[in-house]
C-alpha cells in the first residue's frame, strides 16, 4: 500500500497470476524464496522491508 500498486500491477510487475498475490497476502499460502524475489524487485524495496521487520 506504501507504494500505492494495485495486486493487479504488482502481480503484473513480479509475472505473478493475481489469485497466487492474493493468497501470499492473505497468509493462505507459502511463498517460495524465487516469489519473494520477484516481489521484492517488483516493487524496488530492501529484504527488510518485504519481510516486514
Amino acid at each position: 500500500m506504501a507504494r500505492r500498486v494495485t495486486q493487479e500491477a504488482l502481480a503484473e510487475r513480479a509475472d505473478l497470476n493475481i489469485r497466487t498475490l492474493q493468497k501470499i497476502e492473505a497468509g493462505q499460502t507459502n511463498i517460495l524464496i524465487t516469489t519473494a524475489m520477484r516481489l521484492r524487485a517488483a516493487l524496488g524495496c530492501p529484504w527488510d522491508v518485504l519481510l516486514g521487520r
